[in-house]
């Protein structure tokens, strides 16, 4: 048992008061863990791009503390955890495993009922207040982590309990984006081994969903991207070949059904862009093509394509967080950056 268990803890947190205007370092004050619920000291934090577009967005609920990709040491536990404890290493996880409602219990989906994403919700979900306070005045949480914190409060089924000897600083971006790209291919695309695979968008996310291809062993890996800097990047994880749209007076998806005999078999995009998205899968070879869309598009964007190209044995699926279930899933890829599997 910690010395602080059961106390507030007093500690610095990056503090969003408005939209669009820089986090101030303010001094916090952190309630223990109710029911369900475990203290985490974060140790590294990392970036993503989630954080920045809803610190830019007009949603009313400031002022608050975002942060979601991060690793930690649990400080103490509340009331009915009984899988962590003090000590234990973990990622928090911006959505959940409850482990008991349909969605944890098939085999199929990650998308758990209690614990899935939710933006719009700044507060714990077992007494609806928020456990970051300063001066009296509740800060809001955000997507149940608030990693921008020295110590933060998350429910325990958003916790994955990892290796400790992993490197936090290293494993923590495991807990949103690599394993979301990552998962996109092994886990919903998954391209035989020999086979040609294309990636749109070449960010940490598409990076990872390409590491994925080459993991499962495609003989080809077509980067897509505006930016054809990104190309030598790419080629450490996995990337064999690269097109710029903007190079060509014709559709992406007409360029590599050109380079790949009528189509790739399978496809991955991550971008959000509903034109990418499109190209995703109209560039997929008909009668096995596979494309899965991982970005996050635009409220008001529609997504159109001839139906004949999915009656011509096309396949569009979807994932969310690469169809990990975060306890039950994290820890074995992480481990898997252990081994550096190859």
């Amino acid at each position: 048992m910690s010395s602080t268990a059961g106390q507030v803890i007093r500690c610095r947190a990056a503090v969003a008061w408005e939209a669009g205007k820089p986090l101030v370092i303010e001094e916090v004050e952190v309630a223990p863990p109710q029911t369900n619920e475990v203290r985490v000291k974060i140790l590294f934090t990392s970036l993503c791009h989630t954080d920045v577009y809803f610190w830019e967005a007009k949603n009313p609920l400031f002022p608050r503390i975002y942060g979601h990709e991060a690793g930690g040491i649990v400080e103490s536990v509340g009331e009915g955890v009984t899988d962590l404890k003090p000590g234990d290493h973990v990622l928090p996880v911006f959505t959940g495993e409850c482990k008991e409602c349909a969605h944890c219990k098939s085999e199929e989906s990650n998308m758990c009922d209690l614990l899935r994403i939710n933006t719009d919700r700044g507060v714990m979900l077992n007494d609806g207040k928020s456990r970051f306070s300063i001066n009296g005045r509740p800060i809001y949480h955000f997507v149940g982590t608030s990693t921008f914190s020295e110590y933060t409060v998350i429910h325990v089924g958003c916790l994955a309990k990892i290796n400790p000897l992993a490197p936090l600083d290293k494993v923590c971006v495991l807990s949103c984006g690599i394993s979301t790209g990552l998962g996109a291919t092994l886990n919903v695309a998954k391209p035989a081994k020999g086979s040609t695979v294309a990636v749109f968008g070449l960010g940490a996310v598409g990076l990872a969903a390409a590491e994925g291809a080459r993991i499962a062993g495609a003989s080809r890996i077509i980067g897509v991207d505006l930016n054809s800097n990104r190309f030598k990047e790419a080629k450490k994880f996995g990337a064999t070949e690269f097109v710029n749209p903007k190079d060509y007076n014709k559709p992406v998806q007409e360029v590599i059904a050109e380079m790949t005999n009528g189509g790739v078999d399978r496809s991955v995009e991550c971008t959000g862009n509903i034109d990418a998205m499109i190209s995703a899968f109209e560039c997929v070879h008909d009668g096995w093509g596979v494309a899965v869309l991982v970005g996050v598009p635009h409220k008001d964007a529609v997504f159109k394509t001839h139906p004949m190209n999915l009656l011509n044995e096309r396949t569009l699926k979807g994932t969310f967080f690469g169809n990990y279930k975060p306890r039950s899933d994290l820890p074995s890829v992480v481990e898997k950056y252990m081994s550096k599997v190859q």
